[in-house]
């Protein structure tokens, strides 16, 4: 091989990359592999956010890797720890030896004829234009964006005369101690930022154009942590993980087959944390149906701790402009503010951006359609890992990474160098990927692929089903050709 040549060719060192090589190194030795990270260190999502109380909005015993215990008594976990997790985990499986940092993918070109992709990454350091070879291109960049989140463009901006801040460029010089603060959204970055920034700030408002549901969690699993002390690490990691993914999947089915209930029942947790302290009709009971979007997770109940210790509150409107002095609402009232944080979302990106062509004809990615959630439609020897909308991401990266050692060993098996997906059933329908309702999601959805609506094209919002499926189903389905 060629030294820029290798078997299986990872694309990101996230959450989501180091697993995919963790599972390739263990599962197929025999091959060779390597990852492309675009920054400059490893940890992905967690070492781009920086932000005042950056944590996880699941909790860790299913964000967590199954081969790797999580083994702090906190379940939901700040960033720095979920970052050390990561890092540790790449560190004592070698695989940050197998990391080339700095290198952005832009291109990916595979040739039938000799059954490879060859990739193409810029260097952010040179700008030179670099080339690597492959039979397997797994892409683990997420679909995030991260040059730069979501920001409307807010009448009069240039006017106020404090700091304005997306919460995706925080950095250590920004002084909030003493000062009046209005952090803009109600999504689980907003949630996180108000209850941290009101321990300093003079005063902390979340101000948001609708309510979202909330819901309390404690930081910590007492009974994880008890059986630690009962069994070996890994035993009590895996009865802790499935108590927590079974509880999951019980409570989102709730939401979706009896949400009426669901949303009084969630308004009255709600009612109670409040205390009196908020308005509940306005500013806490949306106006959606529970799991239409992502619920948002507070540890140990400290937004409402926040809210009911006046360090914080929340205000339901809509912005006219920004001032000299705050931000003036559409009712006539106006919030003063020293700083302003736009915790407004993220701009999400297909496949990490990245240009696809298959025997020179580019690949049009909203034509294509997704096989099992992570391979897509007339595309050779390309998967992608992409996790859960209504559980942790890594519980379907996990079995992503499995599924696609499988498909390896099984090419390896038969002797065949390509495997493609192949849409044969007329009776399919397209589908938007994600069935949300969110707005981070309707502003780019129509450039993602398409899943199809019954298997094996449907994406399933279930790790149980998915487990099996991954697991267990046959490999030449019909659907997946092996040449």
């Amino acid at each position: 091989m060629e030294p820029n040549e290798v078997d299986v060719l990872i694309v990101g060192a996230g959450l989501s990359g180091i697993c995919a090589a963790y599972h390739v190194q263990t599962s197929c030795p025999g091959k060779s592999y390597a990852l492309l990270e675009a920054r400059a260190r490893l940890g992905g999502t967690w070492d781009l956010f920086r932000y005042p109380g950056i944590r996880s909005d699941s909790d860790m015993y299913t964000l967590g890797y199954s081969f790797r215990p999580w083994t702090d008594a906190k379940a939901i976990a700040d960033g720095e720890s979920i970052l050390r997790y990561v890092r540790d985990t790449a560190r004592e499986a070698g695989i940050d030896r197998r990391i080339h940092f700095g290198l952005s993918v832009e291109r990916a070109a595979w040739s039938s004829a000799e059954a490879r992709w060859r990739v193409e990454a810029r260097d952010g350091e040179s700008g030179e234009l670099r080339s690597f070879r492959c039979s397997f291109l797994f892409l683990c960049a997420g679909y995030y964006e991260y040059a730069e989140g979501y920001t409307p463009a807010f009448e009069g901006r240039e006017r106020f005369g404090g700091r304005i801040v997306h919460p995706q460029h925080w950095s250590p010089d920004i002084d909030y101690a003493g000062k009046r603060v209005v952090v803009i959204g109600s999504g689980a970055t907003a949630v996180t930022l108000v209850p941290e920034l009101a321990k300093h700030a003079a005063h902390v408002t979340m101000l948001q154009r609708s309510p979202t549901y909330i819901l309390s969690a404690p930081q910590s699993d007492v009974l994880a942590n008890r059986l630690r002390k009962l069994f070996p690490p890994r035993v009590a990691y895996a009865i802790t993980r499935w108590k927590n993914v079974l509880f999951g999947m019980f409570f989102y089915n709730f939401c979706r087959k009896f949400p009426r209930r669901a949303k009084a029942w969630l308004i009255e947790r709600m009612r109670e944390e409040l205390a009196g302290s908020g308005d509940l009709a306005k500013d806490f009971t949306p106006t959606y149906n529970p799991w239409e979007q992502r619920m948002c997770l507070v540890p140990d109940s400290d937004l409402f701790l926040a809210l009911r210790a006046g360090r914080a509150s929340v205000v339901t409107d809509q912005i006219e402009s920004f001032t000299e002095r705050g931000i003036r609402l559409r009712s006539g009232a106006e919030l003063e503010a020293d700083l302003i944080v736009t915790a407004t979302g993220l701009k999400l990106k297909v496949l990490g951006g990245l240009a696809l062509q298959v025997d020179d004809q580019p690949i049009e990615l909203s034509k294509a359609m997704t096989y099992k959630g992570m391979m897509l439609s007339d595309v050779p020897n390309l998967a992608f890992a992409m996790g859960y909308t209504n559980a942790s991401w890594t519980l379907k990266c996990d079995l992503t990474a499995e599924y696609v050692c499988r498909v390896l060993n099984y090419m390896d098996q038969r002797g065949a160098a390509s495997c493609v997906p192949r849409r044969t059933d007329p009776r399919v329908q397209e589908e938007p990927l994600i069935d949300f309702s969110s707005s981070y999601v309707k502003r780019s959805i129509d450039a993602f692929p398409r899943q199809g609506s019954r298997a094996p094209w449907r994406l399933y919002q279930n790790y149980a089903l998915d487990r099996r499926m991954l697991r267990r189903s046959a490999l030449d389905d019909g659907t997946l050709e092996f040449r």
